[in-house]
């Protein structure tokens, strides 16, 4: 895929998010373990990479993170997401020179995943339980939350199958110190993957695309404080603070998304925001937001996203 891109991580508790890595199997899912506290800022290249047999744990973290409890057989999934590693990317540290006497060297090793990017068919692979769980977790959780139009088009996706409605659930899953630049690549270069397996004529060519999204908001009380603070100097067209996308390019995905539908993961997850907690700060309580958009969508998105970091980056410099 593209060229490795630069990148700041946040040090977490122990300035090394993979810290306590064998909590994926545990009973006990909290996502302040994935948020972690402000540390220091350590200098750190990220590249993609084919997933392979060996990212297994790694990959099987992150969707750890992002499903939490539900009921989804996720070491078959992350099965089916190494079985098909021609499409999607594992997010590593870059090799490390021999020479090198950086002492950030030693904070992460290079088989970690830091993230995955990847998409998997919903229409095909029926016989797989993890492919039968997402599909009735989708529709139990849009018949709950959805709209009557979003109910209508989730039931066509899901049940109904067939060539008409291949459905594609994009997974863009990472830790949070990992800088929303590197999402340029990762996108981009799936996208590319997802155009050679179509001409292969691989079960790749979607109709619609699904994406689970993972954001948190001010409980009410410290919303209403927020608006009522609120000034002009948000963001144009996107949402107002109270609002916060853990991956802050699928805020931007979600402009061209046809439909949504979200709901809360509080019972599930942690609190919302880890760190120390001082007196006034207001709790942020974990959602899901579950954006559907049309195929021929995902390439303006991607060149929206691509815009969005571009202006990211220079308010930076």
């Amino acid at each position: 895929m593209a060229a490795p891109v630069k990148k700041r991580a946040i040090g977490g508790k122990d300035t090394d998010p993979l810290d306590g890595s064998d909590s994926s199997d545990s009973d006990s899912i909290n996502e302040d373990d994935e948020l972690g506290s402000v540390g220091q800022e350590i200098q750190v290249d990220f590249e993609g990479r084919n997933p392979i047999d060996s990212d297994f744990h790694g990959i099987k973290q992150l969707l750890q993170q992002l499903f939490l409890k539900a009921h989804v057989n996720l070491s078959e999934l992350t099965d089916l997401i190494i079985s098909q590693n021609y499409v999607g990317s594992v997010v590593k540290q870059s090799e490390i020179d021999e020479g090198s006497d950086d002492e950030d060297d030693d904070l992460a090793d290079s088989n970690d995943v830091f993230g995955i990017t990847t998409v998997i068919n919903l229409t095909e692979k029926k016989e797989l339980e993890c492919i039968r769980q997402l599909r009735s977790l989708l529709l139990e959780l849009c018949e709950e939350h959805g709209s009557e139009e979003t109910k209508e088009l989730v039931r066509s996706l899901v049940q109904s199958g067939g060539p008409q409605h291949n459905v594609g659930l994009l997974i863009t899953e990472r830790f949070i110190n990992i800088p929303v630049q590197i999402a340029v690549p990762l996108l981009e270069s799936l996208s590319k993957e997802i155009k050679r397996a179509q001409e292969k004529r691989m079960p790749f060519d979607f109709s619609y695309y699904i994406l689970i999204c993972k954001l948190y908001k001010m409980d009410a009380k410290a919303q209403r404080k927020s608006r009522k603070k609120k000034n002009d100097k948000g963001r144009p067209g996107l949402e107002d603070p109270s609002v916060i996308w853990s991956n802050p390019e699928e805020e931007v995905i979600s402009e061209d998304a046809d439909y949504s539908f979200e709901f809360c993961v509080k019972d599930e997850a942690g609190s919302g925001l880890g760190g120390q907690w001082e007196e006034g700060d207001a709790e942020m309580v974990p959602y899901r937001r579950v954006l559907i958009l049309q195929s021929d969508r995902f390439e303006h998105a991607i060149g929206r996203v691509k815009a969005f970091v571009s202006e990211e980056t220079s308010s930076r410099n």
